[in-house]
């Protein structure tokens, strides 16, 4: 495949598991940030508020910016991003948690590593 038939535009995917020691230091974090937001409207902060108050998980969706992750990256633009969060069970020694399975086996060769 030459450089003409390969789409410029490369989909990203992150996964990551965080374990929160201190739930109220998150929600501090995120309740800063939306005080520090004078773009966000007054009815849009209050619900935001609400939200990251109410739930850790969604205080750290709000703190976690696709664009913070490749705002440095040079020769790159970003066109589109969503994230969620939500809480699991979590068992690193499980086999349901190893990410290498997740992804299959042809997917080295697809993404060029292999």
């Amino acid at each position: 495949m030459n450089a003409e038939d390969t789409s410029r535009f490369v989909r990203l995917r992150v996964e990551l598991v965080l374990e929160v020691h201190d739930e109220g230091e998150v929600t501090k974090a995120a309740l800063r940030r939306l005080a520090a937001d004078p773009e966000l409207p007054a009815a849009e902060r209050t619900q935001a508020e609400g939200a990251v108050t109410e739930d850790t998980a969604e205080a750290l969706a709000y703190l976690v910016d696709p664009f913070d992750l490749v705002s440095e990256v040079p020769g790159v633009e970003l066109q589109q991003a969503s994230w969620s969060s939500e809480r699991i069970d979590y068992d690193p020694d499980s086999p349901d948690w190893d990410l290498d399975e997740e992804d299959g086996a042809g997917d080295e060769e697809e993404d060029g590593i292999g």
